[in-house]
């Protein structure tokens, strides 16, 4: 699977509430001095990625070929890995797959495209389901699984192509025994375009997409026509077949090898990702209805098509093809159709279809590499679990293109060897879309919305679709663990960076906005500002308290002007890295108090607030309490040493926005 690079909101992006301007990131200069550095995070770049609306929108026939070239490509190694692991029965496991396709994995992700529309899939609806510390850990896992997916896609794709250009007659005599090279220049190749920019996905995808499935079709009409013109082919099969029990004894060994071809399935993730770009219709609301129709059109008209072409170069691959000729080495390894195009219709159409599997192979690996740049700004930046420079595209091809590498020089560039890990990075992101549908069917039945019905028997169905969807999981995983290995390198690679990105960010100001209550809180606020106020945060604003504390700052701070009170209240969720606040501002006697909730940390809050606000002075009182456990209640509750922390705050970010203006005193009162 992969995704467009077109970009989606985070969950839950309820802009319309939006009252207050995010404020950069103080611990992120935006303005990179070096020549290196102006290459590497270019302005003009960051400025692009916030322009997440309003993008253009395309048919959905159209869109189709841009899932397409990752789904479709396969058919440049899948009949080949097919006949490796099941030999004779390819077919017949081969129709399993189909049967699982179009009754499992298609009605799974038509209930994603209803549920996740933004184009974020099924990891975004097991966030929403699953809140708190719990659904970040498995996000970050299920990001690991999906780097996997990704990796592998490019790794996997540039070594087909590969195989394609070396194993091609007229260019093996130069290429010959440098397929490891030639797929590391393709990578490179791929990395080289993304560094220059890559934006007019849907044009190249029907450009390649097109072409290639006619060429497919026809081989495949034309081998069955061979097929059908030399019975003793089938004969020899069934003669095989029969070899290998009764018809009940070849539908089980089929339903057990299966598993093993499961890369056919692979594009479900991204017909969902791509729904931003597919056009709705003009009366579109919230949900918009006629994306969603036209997304599930899509997502039919791809399977059916792949579910086609499937079943034929199975069955013409395996009855036409020697079985030494699939083996390691062989002519057909990797490449079984472009062995029968050569074979069938000569060297001319043979290469004019290698280009062709060689173009969409390349531009799958193009649509991982843009998944890859969607997704990790789409989670980690806004966990806190990654560096603000990850908004940048080119540092993060760099980095992918060292991985790619890495994980080519591992598998020697050999086809078969990636399949495993590929098909266990999709069917990991397939049995998460599984159990996100099933748990929301089931809240759904037990929690009918008004005027919809319950329906509690769809959501068993897709517990049994979640179940066989496991069963191809764990079987891919026992008969070929290197998938497991590498996603777990991944996830572990993902978790300490992020907990390690969470702690040095800690001290940002990590305020996403800001909602006021009602017009007469925002006009009270926008009155208080630029010097008006001097800003006490406290733990309670009960009336006398207020009076108090209003007295002990004029008696011995001298303080000058009115005092506005505030007070900060903790959301439950506190795994989130930014604060979505709603604020309260009134009059108490001849006080402004501030009342602030939704907040994921108290210190932060307080420091974004005084800078929204730019009070006389902020007085903070400290509670002495030992300071390793207050910094420990900061990282897990937000809470701690709050004085401390917000003059850590403010010091961090008024360092690294250096202004004219004057900063207002910080008294860090202890009473």
């Amino acid at each position: 699977m992969s995704e467009p690079a077109t970009p989606a909101p985070p969950p839950g992006d309820d802009t319309d509430s939006e009252v207050l301007p995010r404020i950069p990131s103080p611990a992120f200069d935006p303005k990179p001095a070096g020549p290196i550095e102006r290459f590497l995070l270019p302005a003009a770049e960051l400025e692009a990625t916030h322009k997440e609306h309003g993008h253009k929108t395309y048919p959905w026939y159209n869109v189709l070929w841009l899932t397409g070239v990752d789904y479709f490509s396969s058919l440049g190694y899948q009949p080949g890995i097919a006949f490796v692991a099941a030999g004779v029965l390819a077919p017949s496991a081969t129709v399993i797959l189909v049967i699982v396709t179009l009754l499992g994995a298609l009605p799974v992700y038509a209930q994603v495209a209803r549920r996740s529309y933004a184009g974020q899939g099924s990891i975004a609806m097991l966030e929403r389901l699953l809140p708190g510390w719990s659904g970040k850990l498995l996000v970050l896992i299920l990001l690991g699984f999906a780097a996997t997916d990704f990796v592998i896609t490019m790794t996997l794709s540039a070594s087909d192509a590969a195989q394609h250009a070396v194993e091609n007659p007229l260019l093996h005599g130069a290429l010959g025994g440098h397929q490891m090279l030639v797929t590391c220049g393709l990578l490179a190749i791929l990395a080289a375009v993304f560094i220059r920019g890559f934006s007019e996905a849907i044009g190249v995808a029907v450009f390649v997409g097109v072409p290639y499935l006619v060429l497919n079709v026809v081989i495949i009409v034309v081998g069955a026509g061979q097929v059908i013109a030399h019975p003793e082919l089938m004969h020899s099969w069934s003669g095989a077949l029969a070899l290998r029990g009764s018809p009940s004894a070849l539908l089980f060994a089929s339903i057990l090898i299966f598993p093993k071809l499961a890369l056919g399935m692979s594009g479900f993730e991204t017909g969902v990702s791509v729904m931003p770009l597919v056009r709705g219709a003009k009366s579109d609301g919230q949900p918009p209805t006629g994306r969603i129709r036209n997304t599930k059109r899509l997502l039919l008209a791809a399977a059916a098509i792949m579910s086609v072409l499937l079943v034929g170069s199975s069955l013409v691959t395996t009855m036409l093809i020697p079985a030494s000729e699939f083996a390691e080495g062989g002519k057909a390894s990797g490449r079984a159709l472009a062995f029968l195009a050569h074979g069938l219709l000569g060297h001319g159409f043979g290469t004019i279809y290698d280009l062709s599997t060689i173009a969409i192979l390349w531009f799958a690996g193009a649509s991982a590499m843009a998944g890859m740049l969607s997704l990790i700004p789409r989670y980690l930046p806004r966990f806190g679990m990654a560096p603000a420079w990850v908004q940048y595209s080119r540092p993060l091809v760099l980095i992918i293109l060292a991985v790619d590498l890495f994980v080519t020089w591992v598998f020697r560039a050999n086809v078969d060897a990636q399949g495993g890990a590929y098909a266990t990075g999709v069917l990991v992101l397939m049995l998460s879309a599984a159990i996100a549908v099933a748990l929301s069917l089931w809240r759904e039945a037990r929690h009918p919305a008004a005027g919809r019905p319950a329906f509690p028997g769809a959501s068993i169905y897709y517990w049994v679709v979640t179940a066989v969807f496991a069963f191809t999981l764990v079987d891919n995983v026992f008969e070929r663990p290197d998938g497991v290995y590498i996603a777990t390198l991944f996830t572990l690679a993902i978790v300490v960076a992020s907990a390690a990105s969470r702690y040095a960010r800690a001290t940002e100001l990590r305020v996403e906005r800001l909602h006021f209550v009602d017009e007469d809180s925002e006009k009270l606020w926008n009155e208080i500002k630029d010097k008006k106020v001097n800003l006490v945060p406290l733990r309670a604003t009960d009336a006398k308290r207020l009076r108090a504390k209003a007295r002990h700052v004029r008696r011995f701070y001298h303080a000058e002007g009115q005092t506005a009170f505030l007070h900060v209240g903790l959301t439950d969720d506190r795994s989130d890295f930014e604060s979505r606040l709603t604020a309260r501002v009134y009059k108490e006697d001849d006080s402004i108090v501030i009342d602030v909730e939704g907040a994921v940390a108290i210190a932060n809050v307080i420091a974004w607030i005084s800078e929204q606000i730019d009070p006389i002075a902020i007085y903070l009182q400290l509670s002495l309490e030992n300071p390793f456990r207050q910094s420990f209640k900061y990282m897990i509750w937000g809470e701690g040493e709050t004085g401390i922390l917000v003059y850590e705050v403010l010091v961090k970010y008024w360092h690294a926005t250096p202004e004219d203006d004057i900063r207002p005193y910080i008294f860090l009162v202890s009473e």
